[in-house]
């Protein structure tokens, strides 16, 4: 069988993914101090991750 290996991409999104997602357990006490900007921030750190998965497992990808 053809196994698909993952580029460092892949792997590096899926971690910031998880920091995404740890973000979300802190989400509170981050509103409380940079209030609308927690959001944005997290909506941007969750943009990176899924572009850095997409890019990571595309077919040019090695």
């Amino acid at each position: 069988m053809n196994e698909k290996e993952f580029g460092p991409g892949f792997w590096l999104g899926n971690g910031i993914l998880a920091l995404a997602m740890i973000m979300l357990l802190f989400m509170g006490s981050m509103w409380e101090t940079f209030g609308v900007l927690a959001m944005v921030l997290w909506a941007a750190v969750v943009g990176l991750g899924v572009y850095l998965i997409l890019q990571g497992q595309g077919p040019s990808s090695k």
